[in-house]
């Protein structure tokens, strides 16, 4: 998850009844909750959608809707339960409640997490312990959704690959929903005072959530405040049951089967480009509401005559286990198997994740819950909740402090030492380029380690003048290289500018001049509108920005304007029409680069070309081929991205008087891109060079904007 991958988690849910028919599981003290098997059955759907989903079958793309679902059905049944203990005792026991939340989710859940980050430990990059330890942590607390929430906006972290524990977020939403929920059920009760209530959340946090879907998409899908309204409106149906069973059966059956056909034309339409949650979660949930509705009184010709068969209620019993094992599965038994992913072995996977719930379910899901010693005082129940939490928690804060080692092989020449001491830096940055190749360890002076890499970023990023997805103008006038200088330089672009900023700052200290530098993430600099997966629309922030900066650089005259961006265009460029083609796009985006330099005419300019990419995630693929390094080497002809497009560019910008750069010869030789040059690591994640090894080239860079005459 880009970004962007969709998980759910499964709400309380209600055993199936004893042999006798008699409730085998009713929590002591609490309230009763008629079984029903629609709702089991419904579960089980949502359930294998999300499954579908995960597993890569196109057809369920939007299977993601399972989380509405479950949300949805987490409401009714959560609220059914307390609404039942207010009309029998007046009151809540909050301690009750909480207990019975710690014996149904936290014995599994706790299990599972322990398991992945063992085997994170032994099959995962080394490079991703730390994070997954730290996803451990905030899933003990019920707070991963808004660690996701942060790093899906993260610009260096939206090509990372999804946390194993990522599923985990939307557990957090539902237990901070209900941290909250008993408590407002409480001081407002009375049905019509929690129904007016209950109408102002549903309404404010839908609100809430068609805003934040449209200007910040993570916060959106990953929030309790927009995710809220969903809880909420199962808990409507749960307040207006009674009105509701007195609905005619022929509508409540009409009902159920409408609610159920909404829920799969949601799964089987929508897709990752779908803003989601917003307006468009509409159809899953109302659809998921009116099954519950209408199933109280549909009778036998209700959409229960399917979903709530055995083999559905079957897969709807274990639904909570399996949405808690299936994920872990995929993201690691592939590489425990040595297996490459696909459709039909995450099938597998998925199956075998299935078995998995059904052992966990018969030998700690039920026996725990069940046991007559933690039913009988809650205050048992919570110490356990309690022990679980803690001690999940200390294993995630000891598994953070010891990072699997890596081996390592006799050390290498320091790269920025060598060149800084060379007469022709680009002759001896060749040359160790060249030893580089087919390289089978990392030395043992590598810098920087491969699992510090990707928290390295430029000054700039600190400074923040390197602008995120949603700002579009800097707090501070963003001035290094020599301050004091007599002449003037800019660095403008995306993130691929960015990354230069170490050699660029070097390089105009060294000579004397000031450097402004002025980068945004994701942000090109040709004059086309994109569209951004993060933020799913287009990206009018760009627009804005990319206005500003060269409206400042008409206004100060430089002596010399750098400038750099991605050559892919993200999501796509947009027209008057819509999303362009890729056969229209290139001449787009060299006419958006022409309009560009027209609006800057007269400024000396350079165009300094993207980088030559790695093989995916350069520190990963060190990470899992450590004895065998050169299989990370890349070859420059499948390194260069969008090399037609590229090459127009270049040509472009030489007719209209440009100097251009090309960064290929240093980081490539004899046509490979090693990602190790000497000791230094050149890339940080799947495209951006490491603070290091940008700061080693600074000799190169310095000779590249002003050659010697």
């Amino acid at each position: 998850m880009s970004f962007s991958v969709h998980t759910t988690i499964v709400g309380q849910r209600r055993p199936s009844p004893a042999p006798d028919g008699k409730d085998a599981a009713r929590p002591a003290g609490g309230p009763h909750l008629g079984f029903r098997p629609d709702i089991e059955g419904l579960r089980a759907i949502a359930v294998v959608l999300v499954v579908l989903s995960h597993a890569g079958i196109d057809r369920f793309a939007g299977g993601y809707v399972g989380v509405d679902v479950f949300f949805v059905i987490s409401g009714f049944l959560i609220t059914t339960l307390l609404v039942k203990e207010l009309d029998r005792t007046g009151t809540v026991s909050l301690r009750a409640f909480y207990a019975r939340r710690a014996l149904r989710l936290l014995p599994v859940s706790t299990v599972v997490l322990v398991a992945t980050v063992v085997a994170a430990w032994f099959w995962l990059p080394a490079t991703r312990f730390a994070s997954i330890s730290a996803d451990a942590l905030f899933s003990t607390f019920y707070g991963i959704n808004w660690r996701l929430a942060y790093e899906g906006t993260d610009y260096l972290n939206a090509t990372a690959a999804p946390s194993p524990l990522q599923h985990l977020w939307s557990l957090a939403v539902e237990e901070q929903f209900y941290l909250v929920w008993p408590l407002l059920l409480l001081a407002f009760w009375a049905r019509r005072r929690v129904l007016v209530a209950l109408t102002v959340l549903v309404v404010v946090s839908l609100a809430i959530s068609v805003q934040q879907t449209a200007a910040a998409a993570p916060w959106a899908y990953f929030g309790s405040h927009t995710r809220a309204w969903e809880l909420g409106v199962g808990a409507l149906v749960a307040v207006a049951g009674g009105f509701l069973r007195r609905t005619p059966k022929g509508v409540a059956a009409m009902l159920t089967w409408a609610g159920l056909l909404a829920v799969l034309v949601a799964a089987v339409t929508y897709d990752k480009s779908t803003p989601f949650p917003g307006y468009t979660a509409l159809l899953p949930v109302l659809g998921t509401a009116a099954v519950i509705a209408g199933g109280s009184a549909a009778g036998g010709w209700g959409a229960s005559r399917v979903i709530g068969t055995g083999p559905f209620r079957f897969v709807g019993k274990l639904s909570y286990g399996w949405y808690l094992w299936h994920w872990p599965v995929l993201m690691i038994w592939p590489l425990a198997l040595g297996r490459d992913p696909g459709v039909k072995s995450d099938l597998a996977f998925a199956a075998a994740a299935l078995g998995l719930a059904w052992v966990t379910y018969h030998l700690v899901e039920n026996p725990v819950r069940n046991r007559p010693w933690l039913r009988r005082r809650a205050r048992r129940g919570v110490a356990m909740g309690v022990a679980l939490s803690a001690s999940a928690a200390v294993l995630a804060l000891i598994a953070g402090q010891f990072t699997p080692a890596l081996p390592t092989g006799p050390a290498a020449p320091d790269l920025r030492g060598e060149l800084a001491t060379a007469y022709e830096p680009q002759a001896r940055l060749t040359q160790l380029i060249t030893t580089s190749l087919g390289r089978e360890r990392l030395p043992e002076n590598l810098t920087p380690q491969l699992t510090g890499a990707l928290k390295q970023s430029p000054q700039i990023y600190r400074d923040q003048c390197h602008l995120n997805y949603t700002q579009t103008r800097p707090d501070r006038a963003c001035v290094y290289g020599d301050p004091a200088g007599a002449r003037t330089m800019y660095l403008i672009g995306d993130s691929h500018a960015a990354h230069w900023f170490p050699a660029v700052d070097a390089a105009a200290r060294n000579q004397g001049w000031r450097l402004i530098a002025l980068t945004k993430a994701a942000c090109q600099l040709p004059q086309v509108r994109t569209y951004n997966e993060v933020l799913k629309r287009p990206y009018a922030e760009c627009v804005t920005w990319r206005n500003q900066v060269l409206q400042r650089i008409v206004r100060d005259q430089p002596d010399l304007v750098v400038m750099a961006s991605n050559d892919l265009d993200n999501g796509g460029l947009i027209g008057p029409g819509g999303r362009i083609g890729s056969r229209r796009a290139d001449p787009l985006w060299v006419r958006g680069w022409q309009q560009t330099w027209h609006r800057l005419s007269g400024t000396p300019m350079v165009l300094l070309q993207d980088t030559p990419l790695p093989k995916g995630d350069a520190p990963e693929c060190a990470a899992v081929n450590a004895r065998r390094l050169a299989k990370c080497d890349r070859r420059v002809a499948t390194a260069i991205s969008e090399r037609p497009r590229r090459d127009l560019v270049a040509d472009a910008a030489q007719a209209s008087g440009l100097r251009v750069l090309n960064p290929t010869p240093w980081l490539c030789a004899r046509g490979i891109c090693p990602i190790v040059v000497g000791n230094t690591l050149v890339y940080k994640d799947n495209s951006h060079l490491t603070v290091d090894y940008a700061r080693a080239l600074a000799p190169v860079v310095e000779q590249a904007l002003w050659p010697r005459r």
